[in-house]
């Protein structure tokens, strides 16, 4: 159902049709062969819609691997362990099982952390010479029975850390579509700020955002949109960038690898706290760098650490 409150317009999840998500949507990223860069179209696109769907960065073959090494890791059969695993909602029917820093079990996934295309394509769109990771994430949702993630913003969960210009680079490792859960974004709503610090407001009957209207500015379009990404593919968003997935009822489950990306003059700001700060070893001011928030682009790829 639309609603309006004080010149902002709040649009049904069946009947948006946001005049950015097109633009977004486009096909032109989809085509892009490795070592090519992103367009300045499409930069002025994500700089516009907060969201950008990019080109494929993996073929089947390597989806496969990465989709093995993922179900080691939630298994347990990794060498190492990850920096955290858990199932989000912690019902046996209602399942997202996240998994912060897999890129600490697996040297396959501490690999995509640098994959050159990404990384380059990250740094185009910070605008930044340097890129450096903050941590990766998995939100993995098994067949019939992967919940819903609710709508929210990344960035106000991260308290440590300044300013909100962190990209996520998400890929598909098997196709996302709307019937098991793929992301659903509401363009240029990266734009309007922190909002509810981070937590949008979501409706379980349909999985529409609620937000306070009050505090959106005049004008506004909360256009609830569905990005599918097929996979291989990878689709990026900003960190204020509204998003959230519906449950997965459907017979495939929905693999795929965020990483969080941060742009090299991201510094150690700590307002609040976070499980990560155990391994940051720099002053607050100082840039957020070493150990644990390896550099993956400086004006070209880097080599991977620790291979």
């Amino acid at each position: 159902m639309d609603s309006a409150h004080a010149g902002v317009r709040l649009v049904g999840l069946k009947s948006c049709t946001h005049p950015a998500a097109s633009a977004s949507h486009s096909s032109e990223g989809t085509d892009l062969l490795t070592g090519k860069m992103l367009t300045p179209n499409q930069i002025s696109e994500f700089k516009e819609c907060g969201v950008l769907l990019g080109p494929k960065v993996y073929d089947r073959r390597e989806c496969e691997k990465l989709r093995g090494r993922l179900a080691d890791v939630i298994a347990g059969r990794s060498e190492t362990r990850p920096e955290a695993t858990r199932n989000l909602l912690g019902t046996a029917d209602q399942v997202v099982i996240q998994i912060i820093n897999i890129w600490q079990a697996d040297t396959l996934f501490r690999e995509h952390l640098y994959h050159p295309l990404i990384c380059q394509m990250v740094s185009q769109l910070v605008g930044h010479h340097v890129v450096r990771v903050w941590h990766d994430q998995v939100q993995y949702k098994p067949p019939r029975l992967g919940g819903v993630t609710a709508w929210h913003q990344d960035y106000p969960f991260w308290p440590v850390i300044e300013p909100a210009d962190l990209v996520t680079a998400w890929v598909a490792l098997e196709d996302a579509t709307v019937e098991n859960g793929c992301m659903w974004m509401v363009p240029r709503s990266h734009l309007w700020g922190i909002h509810k610090r981070g937590i949008i407001g979501t409706e379980l009957n349909d999985f529409a955002p609620t937000p306070d209207v009050a505090s959106l500015p005049v004008g506004a379009l909360v256009c609830p949109t569905p990005y599918p990404v097929p996979a291989g593919h990878v689709i990026f968003h900003h960190c204020l960038t509204w998003h959230g997935s519906p449950a997965n009822g459907s017979e495939r489950g929905r693999p795929a690898v965020a990483v969080h990306y941060m742009p090299g003059y991201t510094r150690y700001e700590p307002e609040r706290t976070h499980f990560l700060q155990r391994h940051i070893a720099v002053n607050p001011g100082e840039p957020l760098e070493g150990q644990f928030f390896p550099t993956v682009w400086d004006n070209g790829p880097r080599k991977v650490a620790g291979n």
